[in-house]
């Protein structure tokens, strides 16, 4: 165990932004997915998908006053009656819906995935999962995470250092989600804090994950690890299922961000998602530093995390960049970064008042 990882543990600013984290790790807290199994809802899966989110967006408001009951210790989760008809599935039934006329991310492609039908991410039916671990090199907090890679992604970062799974170079091996479930219970019961769904990309797979915990029986926490380009439809069916946030922000702007990563209108898909992110679970927000790039992103980067979620919002900001896949062909991306630029992204976050930041 590296010791930033036990500290962690006593660890003010780290306890403030993630609380009912740390609750879940201690066997106080309850995580989301397992309580939206006993939120009661009653559709038909012939309803218009008008009807069928306004269900939803209610059973999700009476989900998170059932949270607050639970956490306050005015019931217990035993109290609560599993239903003919659960939110867990009313959220399954909607990513169905959504697979077939594909737009879990911003790029809204329309494909039917389950007829075999490939958009942007080329992700097909069934999930692919690249390698499935414990890892030890995330944000203390986090480890050891049960991170579960899986392939394909909705941008195409040329520096990606995850190219071969983001692009499907690499074939993943499918599983049905009995299977996958089966994973996460042994990534738990081997001591992971969390499952960490990452990539690649989990957006395109958002579905599958939603059918893979409703057959999870362990109270692990669940930590949604993505780029933010997902869908305001994604981020609802997030809310209620995810318990930590970890969520990339790239850019500081739509050109740098279309001109590395192929993403028209990230910042406003960005921001809106880190927003929603506040409202329905934990956050750790991850800026990754690119040379040449403090003034035109770090810089709007933290000035906007610290002004609109809040100084002391858990902000990892990263200096591990390195050339990788097709880097090359942009020229400041072609090398590390200097000391100066790491010290002066220091002083950035140090100047726009953030408080609950690590390197």
């Amino acid at each position: 165990m590296r010791p930033d990882a036990v500290r962690v543990l006593h660890d003010k600013l780290a306890q403030r932004s993630l609380r009912r984290y740390f609750g879940i790790l201690k066997g106080k807290y309850v995580p989301y997915f397992q309580i939206s199994k006993l939120v009661e809802v009653n559709f038909s899966e012939d309803d218009p998908i008008e009807k069928l989110w306004h269900i939803h967006d209610n059973a999700v408001k009476k989900l998170y006053s059932i949270v607050k009951r639970i956490d306050n210790g005015e019931i217990s989760l035993k109290e609560l009656d599993t239903p003919k008809k659960s939110l867990l599935d009313l959220k399954i039934h909607i990513a169905k819906r959504i697979i077939q006329n594909c737009h879990f991310c911003e790029r809204r492609c329309g494909v039917n995935r389950l007829e075999g039908q490939l958009g942007y991410c080329e992700c097909g039916p069934e999930i692919e999962v690249s390698s499935i671990f414990h890892h030890y090199g995330e944000e203390p907090e986090l480890v050891p995470s049960g991170t579960i890679f899986t392939c394909g992604c909705t941008l195409s970062c040329i520096h990606c250092q995850n190219w071969e799974i983001a692009r499907h170079y690499e074939k993943g091996e499918t599983f049905d989600p009995y299977s996958l479930a089966l994973q996460v219970e042994r990534l738990w019961e081997g001591g992971c804090r969390n499952a960490n769904l990452v990539g690649g990309e989990p957006t395109p797979w958002l579905y599958h994950w939603l059918e893979t915990f409703k057959h999870v029986r362990v109270n692990i926490p669940v930590v949604w690890n993505s780029n933010s380009y997902y869908s305001t439809e994604t981020a609802k069916l997030l809310a209620g299922f995810i318990d930590i946030y970890l969520l990339d922000f790239k850019y500081g702007n739509n050109k740098c961000a279309e001109r590395i990563s192929d993403a028209p209108r990230y910042w406003e898909i960005c921001t809106r998602n880190h927003l929603e992110a506040l409202k329905y679970g934990e956050l750790i927000i991850r800026v990754l530093v690119l040379p040449e790039h403090n003034r035109c992103c770090t810089y709007p980067i933290l000035k906007w995390i610290a002004e609109n979620l809040g100084p002391y919002t858990r902000v990892n900001v990263m200096f591990q960049y390195r050339p990788e896949y097709r880097a090359y062909e942009i020229k400041e991306l072609r090398r590390r970064l200097t000391e100066e630029e790491i010290r002066e992204a220091i002083e950035i976050a140090e100047k726009v008042g953030l408080k609950n930041f690590i390197t």
